[in-house]
């Protein structure tokens, strides 16, 4: 696939930030098992969406076992420990189709991208730093004193 065509890589070069990125692929491929548990009758498309699933969390799996991944540890094994379980979930799923199955990987999928959306890095946790007074103060009628 060429990067033009890559959607992720795309909307990167827009400024889309990562977590933004993921939380799309996560909402669009839970879209995708939705639909393929909403029409059973179509088991290619159920198979197709499994399969998207497994290749997304192939690739989370991929980004947080990278030693430049900047995730604290702890994050990085829940994510593994999340990714074994949708592995095992998704060779079940295949192997024994039924549409009950995808209702897991479909909440954890819209759980997940809700998280991504709701706690940017850069608004997370800490509180902002509160603005410093210029050197010297400020008096009364906002002129600055020396």
């Amino acid at each position: 696939m060429s990067a033009s065509s890559d959607p992720y890589r795309s909307s990167q070069k827009l400024g889309a930030g990562a977590r933004q990125t993921e939380a799309r692929a996560l909402m669009e491929t839970a879209r995708a098992l939705a639909d393929a548990q909403d029409n059973m009758e179509d088991i290619s498309a159920y198979r197709a969406a499994l399969r998207l699933n497994w290749r997304l969390w192939t690739i989370f799996q991929s980004d947080v076992s990278a030693t430049e991944n900047p995730l604290p540890e702890d994050i990085k094994k829940n994510i593994l420990n999340l990714s074994v379980f949708i592995d095992k979930h998704t060779v079940d799923a295949l192997a024994a189709p039924e549409g009950r199955k995808l209702k897991v990987l479909i909440d954890i999928n819209r759980n997940i991208a809700s998280g991504l959306m709701a706690n940017p890095p850069d608004s997370g946790d800490t509180p902002p730093v509160p603005p410093q007074p210029p050197i010297g103060g400020v008096s009364g009628g906002g002129d600055v004193v020396a």
